[in-house]
C-alpha cells in the first residue's frame, strides 16, 4: 500500500526539479536543442522565459506532480487490494 502524501509530494518535487533542469538546459544549449516548445504546450500560461514565467512553470509543475500522486495512489492501492493480495496467497 502506498501513502498518498508521500507519493504525491515525491512526484511534485520530481516534477519541479525536472522543470528547473529543463529550463537550465534551455539556457545553456542552442535553441534547437531545448524544450521550450514542449514547456509552453504542457504548462498553461508559460512562455519562454521571464522570472514570472519561471515561477509559474515551477508552480504548475509542482501541482501536476501532486495531481499525479492523487490519481495514481488510489488506483494502485485499489488494484493492490483486489489483485495483489489474492495473487500472493496462491
Amino acid at each position: 500500500m502506498l501513502n498518498i502524501k508521500v507519493v504525491s509530494l515525491s512526484l511534485a518535487i520530481t516534477a519541479a526539479v525536472s522543470f528547473v533542469v529543463c529550463v537550465g538546459w534551455g539556457l545553456v544549449m542552442p535553441e534547437s536543442l531545448h524544450m521550450h516548445g514542449f514547456l509552453e504546450l504542457f504548462l498553461p500560461g508559460f512562455q519562454w522565459l521571464s522570472v514570472g514565467a519561471f515561477v509559474l512553470g515551477l508552480i504548475e509543475s509542482f501541482l501536476f506532480g501532486i495531481y499525479g500522486g492523487l490519481v495514481f495512489v488510489p488506483i494502485y492501492n485499489t488494484l493492490h487490494r483486489r489483485l495483489g493480495i489474492a495473487s500472493a496467497e496462491k
